[in-house]
């Protein structure tokens, strides 16, 4: 984990690339995608990617992809891929990328790490995916969290019953606890590096959780 901060501290830089990110959740047993980084075509394994398949710009310079038009989902084959990559490598020549699986889930949520300038680091949970910043359903703990704490953040919100069968949505709430826990113990790891993180949207299922986009500022 060091190292990924270390090598972006020496390049002088305060935010991760998504793949970064992603690369420490998986140091520490979170779930997320099947993401491979590359710059050119010939770098990628097409054939390990699953279609439908999701592009993205992926570069600590371009913290919100989809303003600048760097996301594009649901490519429906490798042809149509191919074309899209070349169009994204046009637009975005210096940067690199990142192709994935496109995810689905019942639910999106948001977790989060802040570092408080009264508290210390934090996590946030709450409604995720794009009305996040409009219905700002959230709450937050203290770092480091225990199982309670993660149960009593799940019924906290507004969204709650979402998260509890509501209308026969089955989602898997003891996969959200556990991904909370792993979050929190991922931020004590990283207590004097990280300054905020953000995982939205997390899908949730009846299979589990999964991270599909995160971001990261250092301190």
């Amino acid at each position: 984990m060091k190292e990924i901060i270390e090598q972006a501290r020496a390049e002088g830089r305060k935010h991760l690339a998504e793949n970064e990110v992603k690369e420490l959740l998986k140091m520490a047993g979170i779930p997320t995608t099947e993401f491979q980084y590359f710059h050119e075509l010939s770098e990628l394994d097409l054939e390990r990617l699953r279609f439908p398949a999701v592009l993205k710009v992926c570069s600590p310079r371009i913290i919100h992809k989809s303003d600048v038009g760097g996301v594009l989902l649901n490519i429906e084959s490798k042809e149509i891929f191919n074309e899209i990559f070349e169009d994204f490598k046009k637009r975005f020549p210096e940067e690199g990328f990142l192709a994935e699986p496109m995810y689905t889930g019942k639910v999106e949520v948001i977790v989060g790490i802040v570092n408080d300038q009264s508290f210390g680091l934090t996590i946030m949970f709450g409604l995720g995916g794009i009305y996040t910043e409009v219905y700002k359903d959230v709450t937050f703990r203290i770092i480091p969290i225990k199982q309670q704490d993660a149960d009593e953040m799940l019924s906290e919100i507004k969204a709650a019953p979402v998260l509890e069968g509501f209308r026969n949505v089955e989602v898997d709430r003891e996969g959200v606890i556990e991904l909370l826990l792993q979050v929190s113990e991922l931020g004590g790891q990283l207590e004097k590096s990280i300054d905020q993180m953000d995982l939205n949207p997390v899908l949730v299922s009846s299979e589990g959780v999964r991270v599909v986009d995160a971001k990261m500022i250092l301190k």
